[in-house]
């Protein structure tokens, strides 16, 4: 079954602007990589700024599903598991072919003002991990959740920067060193 016309768009546009960044990327770019004409693609968006937040929207939906996902599979019954399996996720990111850091973190780079919509984006996918961690760290029985997942995602946005700018493939290791320390020092019995 072919993917509607929208959906190609998106796919196509979350491929362009991860690549080649949000602002470089022409509306005709997008368009070629699709087959289609600028009058088909405003029966889908009013702009190029609707695509990209639809793109980063798919992106945060994909992530959130992952995250869950990979955490449940191989972080095995205990919440500390499950804790730790929180840098799979981040291996299987910086090890995909098409590595060109984290694309919210880029959202963010390029559009600086927190006031702007692709910011906002960026910002809530990073607090839904948060969250994501949060629950987890409750579920260990953390001494502080909170500050538990914001330490464990200062962590994953480390290591994604670190990967992408020195392309140090010992960056996974350090990360899941340093993160055991952080969940041994909140989580008693870890």
């Amino acid at each position: 079954m072919k993917a509607p016309t929208r959906q190609k768009l998106v796919e196509a546009a979350v491929r362009r602007f991860y690549r080649d960044g949000f602002r470089s990327v022409g509306i005709d770019q997008v368009l070629a990589d699709v087959g289609i004409s600028k009058t088909a693609f405003y029966k889908h968006f009013q702009s190029k700024d609707d695509l990209m937040l639809a793109a980063l929207e798919m992106q945060n939906v994909w992530l959130q599903d992952t995250f869950r996902t990979m955490i449940r599979e191989r972080g095995g019954s205990t919440a500390i598991g499950r804790l730790r399996a929180a840098l799979d996720v981040v291996d299987l990111i910086i090890e995909s072919d098409d590595f060109q850091g984290c694309i919210f973190v880029n959202a963010a780079m390029e559009f600086p003002l927190p006031h702007e919509p692709a910011h906002v984006a960026a910002s809530e996918n990073k607090q839904a991990i948060e969250n994501i961690l949060h629950d987890l760290a409750v579920d260990a029985g953390a001494n502080d959740p909170r500050a538990l997942a914001q330490e464990l995602c200062l962590i994953m946005e480390g290591t994604y920067v670190t990967r992408h700018v020195t392309g140090n493939k010992q960056t996974i290791d350090i990360a899941r060193r340093v993160a055991d320390l952080v969940i041994a020092s909140r989580c008693p019995g870890a």
